[in-house]
């Protein structure tokens, strides 16, 4: 009977480099200090001896797992993938690691989800356009993770947040509309139940009533693209039609430009401007060419890590970040009229 192989230890690479055991735990430690001469030693005497390190056996010693919980809602949306792999190159240059959850906006789910990451004992927790409870903020903190929300806010002071500034995007994205000699604008909005939907329809509101104007409508799209259609179908029913739609995020104009176009038989913006939120890469394909908000999302990501690392060292750290984005124009709004 073939004997297994004895497992190739710290204090072997140290003893073949010639260096101490905690040399050799410098040189694969994130962060730790190691003279250029020793890591090439040892990392010579590992690739020799085939040594990998244990991260649980480090993370039993050091109390840290360096490994990061990401909850995400849904990915059908091309802001989170773009998000998410930032997030994970971000996170890997800092020497930690990003686990992703998938998780619905329900109470069933999140807790279930959070508390699956609890087990996971990661060191902090990046909740992407998840609501959190009470309950689950008080867990959280009670077991010491931080927990920053990306691109959700939430009346919370034991939370971080970081988000585009939603209510001055939604009023930027509607000045553009009146800018450009619209007046029948509606809105198809945003979740609801989410403070970026409410905050970008605060910001329609906002714009035009500082121009004298009322909303033509304003329908909940629940961030669907499903939804969306129905309320582009809804808002050309019948003889009084909007001339321009604001729409709350990137994945829902799609929608409603798709059906305008294709189910109902109108010409965008010939007939009907639209304008977005986000500036996913798609908007700025020729067959959309969407004018749209842009999510500065790599300053979000640059926000998140580092509100997120500083908490996980125990260090002060914002509660509440706020990116301004700017408009980009593209040729989905048609100037109708000299203001």
């Amino acid at each position: 009977m073939n004997e297994q192989p004895s497992k190739i230890t710290a204090m072997d690479v140290a003893r073949l480099a010639g260096v101490s055991q905690s040399a050799v735990s410098r040189v694969f430690t994130p962060g730790a200090s190691a003279s250029k001469a020793t890591v090439e030693k040892v990392r010579a005497a590992a690739e020799q001896l085939g040594y990998r390190p244990d991260p649980l056996a480090r993370a039993m010693i050091t109390g840290r797992t360096r490994i990061i919980g990401l909850v995400v809602a849904y990915l059908e949306n091309q802001f989170y993938p773009v998000a998410i792999e930032l997030l994970s190159r971000s996170f890997q240059e800092k020497g930690y690691h990003v686990l992703v959850f998938m998780a619905e906006n329900s109470t069933e789910k999140v807790p279930q989800v959070m508390q699956e990451l609890l087990d996971y004992q990661v060191d902090g927790i990046i909740t992407a356009s998840v609501a959190m409870t009470n309950d689950l903020t008080a867990r959280c903190r009670t077991v010491g993770i931080p927990v920053v929300m990306f691109n959700r806010g939430q009346d919370d002071a034991g939370l971080s947040e970081v988000t585009s500034d939603n209510l001055a995007g939604g009023r930027k994205a509607t000045r553009h509309l009146l800018d450009t000699g619209h007046r029948r604008i509606a809105h198809v909005m945003g979740w609801q139940g989410s403070s970026t939907g409410r905050d970008r329809a605060r910001g329609f509101r906002d714009a035009l009533a500082e121009a004298g104007q009322a909303p033509f409508a304003m329908i909940d799209g629940m961030y669907s693209r499903d939804e969306a259609a129905r309320a582009a179908r809804s808002l050309f029913a019948g003889p009084d039609r909007p001339d321009a739609i604001f729409v709350g995020n990137d994945h829902m104009a799609f929608a409603v430009m798709d059906t305008l176009r294709f189910d109902l038989g109108f010409s965008v913006p010939g007939d009907v401007s639209v304008i977005g939120y986000d500036d996913v890469p798609l908007a700025s394909w020729p067959s959309y060419s969407l004018t749209t908000i842009r999510q500065p999302v790599r300053r979000m990501v640059e926000a998140t890590v580092e509100i997120l690392l500083k908490r996980i060292e125990g260090e002060t750290a914002p509660s509440r970040i706020r990116i301004d984005g700017p408009l980009i124009e593209r040729g989905s709004v048609k100037r109708r009229t000299t203001p």
